[in-house]
């Protein structure tokens, strides 16, 4: 009776619909004059904080500010209008014991013995609202329950196969304070419970929706997998892996939220989420703020990992695969030790004037002392000193100066150190000598082509040589010249940090640090301590890397470097990889994540592409990589991807085919081209609007589009080793239609569809 009733109430449920999402409004409403209350309450807390300032000492100052510090960032989340405040309710049977949580829930997950009476009829024990934060009531009564608290968990994970004490599942839409429509699922259907159906299922409506040029959260639509691996435990290492469209990236950074929400204590660290390209963390960067978390989630792409470098360039793939081996690791060590005797004009002699006479190291000599200093496996940086101590040995040797009384020796060769090393001749050599090295400094030299081959002699075959050096005399940088800078900086070690102000004895007596108030850090005053912690922060508490199959051997070195004592989640999928030598990756990999112990995840289901565009994608997939099983597509549109032949004028094809793809739906429209193409691509768009967007084929990772147009395949699946993984995620990026445009290269059949793409 039940399911009949549901069903009515699908079809002809104008009035249905229109009294539940009255019902809702009236919640809603209900959870805005509480927050209303409790932003009054906040700003009466910083007023009242403010007060405190005046006592005036240190102490006060520092718990003033620390109080008023919490108030603001609690004020500001309350503040905060989220598009769906409140997204979710369910609808409960009584359970098994009486017990709640702290959120105000009852913790059971299964249903009391007697819940349901024997003519199947039962009846509702508890309603819970979902949303993006918690909301308790004067009565500390749950008005609102936070997604990332354990009373949610059921709202993702409960099936019809596994409903737990969920009856009724239902998602809601609204805009700020106004509920604009609500999507049930109905999770017992053979129970009588009175309770109104409305829709037809809420992950459909929401799969349909029309896509941006920014990530969504899909908090709303979370399914029971992809729960699985949010709320997994964080100790040691999580590894996701998932085709196309199965929510990784989401995933990741709905995980960034919930280990925040579960201890944020221990997470006080940081959590850097990094991603392959600054194009994915612009598309992602928004998700965290609407989640009701930002500001210790650090999203980062490979190529702005270390401070003041941006990568702005893009390496041929046969440069990339040399910059990204492990190979590089002796050629920067060998170039880190080789720039010492590349510095202009570095003096070949040290003379200094002692005991009346001049001493003298000739060329020879100097040879000697460098070899032994460099013999240790120190940073180059760090054995700065050591070369000065044994410069100083080598020109005490050369006094011929002997003593028999060993306490007159000693203060004898002291006095003579502390002379030496004072002089102006001698510290002018040093400097020049050994100087301090900089990353930039030590890159910079490897773009001679005749310095590189000394350094990469028996390592790099001379035609690789040639493509780095020529490589790194553009101007600007790469993303895989960061990660060489940052393995510099590991091989040159860190520069003398400039000399601290002299301590405050005010700082000593209290023991503060500085003492800073909240008007100042509002008029822009001095920095505060935390502010400069995140400047300066190199290693973090969590570590998610997106997309963690395309990371190079010497980029996971320097996400490894991030993330020594940090827990681990790592998301990716093989077959979507764009670095070709998977072995050598595989193994810096497991250097970078260590002998932690490892917790395995599979996404099976894809989301992202009707079964239309999966099943042509799944043809280049069993090329890639034979055997390998798609995911799972759970719609089906009816329309098929459209195939077709570009004539003499391929920019004008081009622009035509997009202007038809804009027309056929409301949101975005992605043209994937071969590398080499992107910027021609960009100029073929010029004039069709922001809904348009041309990228090259690895641009286009974990970005999704309404509708994508995929420029020749042949040439992406020709242009390095992994082309055909590439090519896969190429034509996986659409959510509702997909068009091919082949060139004379793909060799189209009469029906225009590429050979790579025949079944």
């Amino acid at each position: 009776m039940a399911a009949q009733t549901a069903v009515q109430d699908r079809q002809g449920g104008g009035g249905t619909r229109e009294r539940e999402i009255a019902v809702e409004q009236d919640h809603l409403d209900r959870v805005y004059r509480r927050l209303e209350e409790k932003i009054h309450e906040v700003e009466f807390l910083m007023s009242d904080a403010a007060k405190a300032g005046h006592v005036g000492t240190p102490g006060a100052l520092a718990e003033r500010d620390a109080q008023v510090y919490r108030a603001g960032m609690h004020l500001n989340r309350l503040n905060t209008e989220f598009e769906d405040f409140l997204f979710g309710r369910i609808d409960l049977l009584r359970g098994k014991d009486g017990q709640k949580g702290a959120d105000g829930a009852y913790t059971s997950v299964e249903p009391a013995d007697d819940a349901i009476r024997p003519d199947r009829s039962a009846d509702i024990a508890e309603t819970l609202h979902i949303g993006r934060i918690g909301v308790l009531d004067a009565d500390y009564t749950p008005l609102v329950i936070d997604w990332r608290a354990p009373a949610a968990a059921p709202f993702y994970r409960s099936t019809p196969v596994a409903p737990g004490r969920v009856v009724r599942r239902r998602v809601i839409r609204s805009k700020g304070r106004r509920v604009l429509g609500v999507e049930d699922d109905l999770l017992r259907p053979d129970l009588t419970t009175g309770l109104p159906v409305v829709g037809d299922g809420a992950l459909m409506a929401a799969l349909g929706q029309a896509r941006t040029h920014t990530m969504r959260d899909i908090v709303a639509s979370i399914q029971a997998e992809q729960d699985m691996v949010i709320r997994a435990p964080a100790a040691s290492v999580t590894e996701v892996t998932g085709g196309p469209g199965t929510g990784k990236t989401a995933v990741a950074l709905h995980r960034a939220a919930y280990l925040l929400y579960q201890d944020r204590r221990r997470y006080a660290g940081g959590i850097l989420c990094v991603s392959p390209t600054p194009l994915l963390v612009a598309y992602t960067e928004g998700v965290l703020p609407s989640l009701g978390e930002e500001g210790q989630v650090a999203i980062r792409a490979l190529g702005s990992l270390v401070d003041g470098v941006t990568a702005d360039l893009y390496d041929e793939p046969a440069v990339a695969r040399v910059k990204g081996s492990l190979r590089m690791l002796k050629v920067l060590r060998g170039a880190a030790r080789g720039c010492l005797d590349a510095v202009p004009g570095a003096p070949e002699t040290l003379r200094v004037v002692a005991f009346g006479r001049r001493i003298e190291l000739n060329a020879g000599e100097l040879a000697a002392v460098r070899r032994t200093v460099l013999g240790g496996t120190a940073p180059v940086n760090l054995l700065r000193p050591r070369a000065r101590r044994l410069l100083l040995d080598a020109l005490w040797r050369k006094t011929g100066r002997t003593f028999d009384d060993a306490e007159l020796a000693a203060e004898e060769r002291q006095g003579f150190d502390e002379d030496i090393s004072t002089e102006q001749d001698f510290t002018g050599f040093l400097d020049a000598w050994w100087p301090l090295l900089e990353p930039r400094t030590v890159l910079a030299a490897l773009a001679d082509d005749r310095r590189l081959g000394r350094w990469a002699r028996r390592t790099l075959a001379q035609s690789d040589v040639r493509r780095v050096a020529r490589s790194l005399r553009r101007e600007g940088v790469s993303t895989h010249d960061v990660a060489l800078l940052d393995e510099l900086a590991a091989i040159l070690g860190p520069l003398p940090r400039p000399a601290r102000r002299e301590a405050d004895p005010l700082d000593e007596l209290t023991g503060l640090e500085e003492v800073t108030t909240y008007a100042d850090r509002m008029a822009g005053g001095r920095r505060g301590r935390a502010e400069r912690l995140e400047e300066e922060r190199t290693e973090y508490a969590h570590v998610i890397v997106d997309e963690a199959q395309d990371l190079t051997p010497m980029q996971w070195r320097m996400v490894g470097r991030r993330g020594r004592a940090a827990t681990w989640t790592v998301v990716g999928d093989p077959a979507q990889s764009s670095w070709s030598d998977v072995d050598e990756a595989a193994q810096a990999r497991d250097e970078a994540l260590g002998t932690r112990p490892r917790r395995r995840f599979t996404l099976t289901v894809n989301y992202r592409n009707p079964a239309e565009i999966a099943e042509v994608a799944s043809t280049v997939l069993a090329l890639a990589m034979p055997g390998t099983q798609p995911p799972r597509a759970v719609r089906s549109t009816g329309l098929a991807p459209r195939f077709s032949v570009a004539g003499d004028d391929l920019a004008a094809d081009v622009r035509a085919q997009t202007e038809r793809l804009l027309g056929e739906v409301e949101g975005t429209v992605g043209v994937v081209v071969a590398m080499h193409r992107r910027e021609a691509a960009r100029g073929w768009l010029d004039g069709l609007g922001d809904r348009a967007v041309a990228l090259g084929s690895l641009e286009a990772k974990g970005l999704e589009y309404d509708a994508t147009l995929v420029v020749s395949p042949a040439e992406i699946a020709e242009e390095s080793p992994a082309g055909l993984r590439i090519l896969y995620v190429a034509l996986t990026r659409a959510t509702q239609r997909l068009a091919v445009l082949a060139t004379a290269p793909d060799s189209p059949n009469p029906a225009g569809v590429p050979d790579l793409l025949l079944p």
